[in-house]
């Protein structure tokens, strides 16, 4: 989503609470591999604030300095510590190795150039410690959801909450898909009855099909070794809701 959006960051969390299996994998697979821990796209801290408390030494990359503040905010209230570092994914360089790397919620799509990906792959593989792993979730394309994306503004039920300021919040979706590009542009409002559109924020999102995952992780020198279809470990099917990977 846009700096305007990411700026909202509390909004952001009413709006996406967190949890569920997503959170447990991750938690999992960093309880697993053992070691460091660095999350990039950390947002608010939904996933990497459980694996810090889980004893993990963790540190967070992400480009908005409101999100990294809310993500203090709500380690501090839990008791744990997290290096928060606010940085690009495309390209940092934090001095050290870290032996679980992950890039959760789609976050890797707000990278839409071959190049930004390559990048941002080529910073993960020099981050990672020997024996490392690096783990990534984005959806599966679907054909027909992409060609449904017309412009019209829709109002996402799912995706209401309610705002302790503000009362009933609702959140309406206008999206174009550019084929050329890959790449969903939309724009997103959120409304109160008494305070329609009170942010109006845009959000560009690419999408990776099943076969150009492989290719692309491996411009940044990494190697696909499993990829499920969804957070119970099923493997990877053409109807499967999201690719989440595990690389090398």
């Amino acid at each position: 989503m846009s700096e305007a959006f990411y700026s909202q960051a509390r909004l952001y969390d009413l709006m996406f609470p967190g949890g569920g299996p997503a959170v447990d994998f991750y938690r999992a697979e960093a309880l697993r591999q053992g070691g460091s821990v660095l999350e990039l796209g950390c947002g608010t801290g939904h996933k990497l604030i459980p694996i810090a408390s889980d004893g993990r030494s963790c540190v967070g990359l992400d480009f908005s300095a409101e999100m990294l503040a809310e993500a203090q905010r709500k380690a501090e209230e839990r008791g744990v510590t997290v290096e928060w570092v606010q940085g690009d994914m495309r390209a940092f360089d934090l001095g050290r190795t870290f032996d679980f790397v992950f890039i959760a919620a789609n976050s890797l799509l707000h990278l839409h150039e071959t190049e930004d990906l390559a990048s941002c792959f080529r910073s993960i593989r020099r981050h990672l410690a020997p024996g490392a792993r690096f783990v990534l979730d984005v959806f599966n394309p679907s054909v027909c959801l992409l060609a449904d994306a017309d412009g019209v503004r829709r109002t996402r039920e799912s995706l209401s909450f309610v705002d302790p300021d503000r009362g009933n919040v609702s959140v309406d979706v206008a999206e174009i898909y550019d084929a050329s590009a890959q790449v969903t542009r939309g724009t997103w409002y959120l409304s109160t009855d008494a305070e329609p559109d009170f942010v109006v924020a845009s959000i560009e999102i690419r999408s990776i099909f099943p076969q150009e995952l492989p290719l692309l992780v491996s411009l940044g020198g990494l190697r696909l070794v499993e990829r499920f279809g969804d957070w119970t470990r099923r493997p990877f099917a053409r109807d499967s809701p999201l690719q989440l990977c595990v690389c090398e």
